[in-house]
């Protein structure tokens, strides 16, 4: 199929899918002789690993070292261990997400929650004073809060 076709089934530009050809992600194509691509029909199934996999987190290095330019080269260990290595680096990202989460609500509490009477920037050194107490912020972070 050409690349034209290609873009429409898999909802890429044709420069990304050229990209990826040029990255080595997808498997060269032998030109015809109006100098047109002529793409395998699976094509349009590695592209969707390929998305999928950025998708998830995967840089563009990894899902070359773990993709295999045809079906038969599968290397099912170093597969499954690129794929729970990335899982734990979810995990790890999702932790991180939810410790940011819990500090920007609790600055939010203590910005929406300022007492009537009290200066913005008297509330901003009690809200520090309260998130060092509970160990939320380090020195670095209070500079921030106090902006």
């Amino acid at each position: 199929m050409r690349i034209g076709e290609l873009a429409k089934i898999s909802g890429l530009a044709p420069s990304r899918i050229r990209f990826y050809e040029a990255s080595g992600l997808i498997t060269s194509v032998a030109r015809k002789a109006n100098g047109y691509r002529d793409y395998a029909p699976d094509t349009q199934w590695v592209l969707h690993i390929i998305t999928g996999a950025q998708a998830a987190g995967f840089s563009l290095e990894e899902i070359r070292q773990l993709m295999p330019m045809n079906a038969s080269g599968w290397q099912h260990d170093q597969l499954l261990s690129g794929l729970k290595q990335k899982v734990e680096e979810i995990e790890v990202l999702q932790q991180r997400l939810a410790q940011n989460k819990a500090q920007l609500q609790l600055v939010i509490q203590g910005i929406e929650g300022k007492p009537v009477g009290v200066a913005c920037a008297d509330n901003a050194q009690m809200l520090i004073n309260r998130l060092r107490e509970q160990g939320v912020v380090g020195a670095a972070e209070c500079r921030d809060v106090a902006r």
